[in-house]
C-alpha cells in the first residue's frame, strides 16, 4: 500500500515523532529499475538541488523543487524531495514519486512535506509547460516580497524578467489545498512568482531553464536590496515600463528550450561533478 503525502492535519510535518530519514547514499539506486527517461529526469532533478545549494538557495530542508515524469497508466506522475534530505545531498534515486493527489507512488523509506506538495501540486496541475518548478526561500527575495512595489526596473536582471512575474499574497504555511486555486490564479501564464512575505518560485520547461530564470529572478532581488541600502528613492534610478519591456524581449530567447540551457546546463554539470559529485545516485 502506497504512502499518502499529505495528512488531513494543521501540522507543517504530516507525521508523528519518532521516524527516521536514512542517508540517501546509502538507499539502492534506482537507475536501471524505472525508465531511461525517469532516470535521466531524477539526475536532473537531484542536480539541481545541489545547484541551489551551490548558490545558497536553501532553508535547511524547509523548500522544493519537482519535476514533471512521463504519465504512468494515464495519470500524471511528479518528483519531489523527500523530508529530511538537504539540497546538497540530494540523489537521483532518494526523490519521491507523487500524483497530483498526494500519493506516493513507489516504495520509499522517505516522506515529503504536505507544504510542498500543495505549491507545486497546484503549479503542475495548472501548466503543462511547467516541467520544473522551483521555491525558495532566500534573505533577499524574501526582502523584496515584504515591499508594496515589489521588484522594481532597477537593473537589467529585474527587466529580463519583470513582465513575466507575478505576485501571490501570503496565507500562511501552505498547508490548506484550497490555496492551489487562487496560487494558480495569481501566477496565470507568467514563468515566476513572488509569493509575499514568503519567498520566490520560478516555473520552466525544464530543470535548466526553471533555473536559470530563478538565477535571475534572486540576482534582481540581491541587487535591488543592496541599491536601497543607500537610502530613499531619491538616491535610485528606476527605468521605465518600456525599457523594462525591451530588455524583456531582448532576453526572452535565453528561456527558450534549446537556448539558454544548451548555454549553462553542459557546463553547471561539470561544476557539480567536480565539487559535489554523486547526485547520480
Amino acid at each position: 500500500m502506497m504512502a499518502t503525502a499529505i495528512q488531513a492535519q494543521e501540522s507543517a510535518l504530516g507525521v508523528g515523532p519518532g521516524f527516521s530519514i536514512p542517508d540517501p547514499h546509502d538507499i539502492e539506486s534506482l537507475q536501471g529499475k524505472v525508465s531511461d527517461a525517469e532516470w535521466q529526469i531524477r539526475c536532473e532533478l537531484a542536480a539541481t538541488y545541489r545547484l541551489c545549494a551551490m548558490h545558497a538557495w536553501t532553508d535547511l530542508v524547509f523548500t522544493h523543487i519537482s519535476a514533471r515524469l512521463p504519465d504512468e497508466d494515464g495519470e500524471e506522475r511528479f518528483l519531489i524531495n523527500p523530508y529530511g534530505v538537504l539540497f546538497d545531498e540530494m540523489t537521483a534515486s532518494a526523490l519521491v514519486k507523487i500524483d497530483l493527489d498526494g500519493n506516493i507512488k513507489q516504495e520509499t523509506p522517505y516522506f515529503i512535506n504536505p507544504a510542498g506538495f500543495t505549491i507545486h501540486s497546484a503549479v503542475h496541475s495548472a501548466r503543462e509547460d511547467a516541467g520544473c518548478v522551483i521555491h525558495v526561500h532566500t534573505p533577499y527575495g524574501i526582502a523584496v516580497s515584504v515591499q508594496k512595489a515589489g521588484l522594481r526596473r532597477y537593473t537589467q536582471f529585474a527587466m529580463q524578467v519583470h513582465d513575466d512575474l507575478a505576485y501571490h499574497d501570503y496565507e500562511g504555511i501552505a498547508l490548506d489545498l484550497d490555496e492551489r486555486d487562487r496560487l494558480i490564479n495569481d501566477l496565470g501564464e507568467k514563468n515566476l512568482l513572488i509569493l509575499r512575505n514568503h519567498g520566490t518560485l520560478t516555473v520552466g520547461q525544464n530543470c535548466a531553464i526553471a533555473f536559470l530564470r530563478m538565477y535571475i529572478l534572486e540576482n534582481a532581488c540581491k541587487t535591488q536590496i543592496l541599491a536601497q541600502s543607500v537610502g530613499g528613492e531619491e538616491h535610485l534610478h528606476e527605468d521605465s515600463a518600456d525599457m523594462g519591456h525591451r530588455v524583456h524581449q531582448q532576453a526572452a530567447a535565453a528561456f527558450q528550450k534549446g537556448f539558454g540551457d544548451n548555454l549553462i546546463w553542459p557546463g553547471l554539470m561539470r561544476k557539480l561533478q567536480r565539487t559535489n559529485p554523486g547526485f547520480d545516485h
